[in-house]
Parts: C-alpha cells; sequence; structure tokens
C-alpha cells in the first residue's frame, strides 16, 4: 500500500506565501516523476510543476518565477513553495508521484495525494 499525503494549504493573502508538502509512504522501491496539479471550480485540472528524480523541473508559464517545486528523495517527500500568490492561485492543489513498489515484481503505478485548498484573498 502507498500513500500520498499532503500538507501546508490554507488561506493567504495577495502577496503571500504558503509551502505545500507531499509525503510518500508505503512499499517504495523508488521514485520517479514527482508533480502538483491544481483545479479551480469551473475550470479543468492544470499541471503547475513537475520534478524528475534527478532534480530536473518544469512550471506552467502561469507560475513561472514565483513557484518552486523540490524535492528530498530520503524522505520520499515533494514541496512546492509558493511565493506571490495570486488570487487567481486560488484552487485544490493535488500531488502526484509515479511510483515503483517494492516487491519482486516492482509495479509502477501512478499515486495522487487527497488535495489541500489554497485560496489567496484579494
Amino acid at each position: 500500500q502507498v500513500q500520498l499525503v499532503e500538507s501546508g494549504g490554507g488561506l493567504v493573502q495577495a502577496g503571500g506565501s504558503l509551502r505545500l508538502s507531499c509525503a510518500a509512504s508505503g512499499s517504495i522501491f523508488s521514485i520517479k516523476n514527482m508533480a502538483w496539479y491544481r483545479q479551480a471550480p469551473g475550470k479543468q485540472r492544470e499541471l503547475v510543476a513537475a520534478i524528475g528524480s534527478g532534480g530536473n523541473a518544469d512550471y506552467a508559464d502561469s507560475v513561472k518565477g514565483r513557484f518552486t517545486i523540490s524535492r528530498d528523495n530520503a524522505k520520499n517527500t515533494v514541496y512546492l513553495q509558493m511565493d506571490s500568490l495570486k488570487p487567481e492561485d486560488t484552487a485544490v492543489y493535488r500531488c502526484y508521484a509515479k511510483i515503483v513498489r517494492s516487491g519482486f515484481l516492482r509495479y509502477e503505478n501512478d499515486y495522487w495525494g487527497q488535495g489541500t485548498q489554497v485560496t489567496v484573498s484579494s
């Protein structure tokens, strides 16, 4: 069994900062890509940022220069540092990870966190 547990969401004023964390636990052999997605009411899910196992990162144009994704492979954790937040960043943020499970067969599966609300007031 593998779980992703997120933390760090909340309410912040425009221009403020938040840091999201997502920790993976369970029968994990290795973690490949990790990412953060978000979905605002009435909108499609959007990829915010992604990071490979080697640390290479990519960002949506809307967050470049404001958000930073990082990971701690020893802790199986991915972070999203969000600075200069705007009201349009308001959404439910969910983490994603492609995980190779431990065991003889080493199955690879996609896993999602439960989501954490980020609300930015103007």
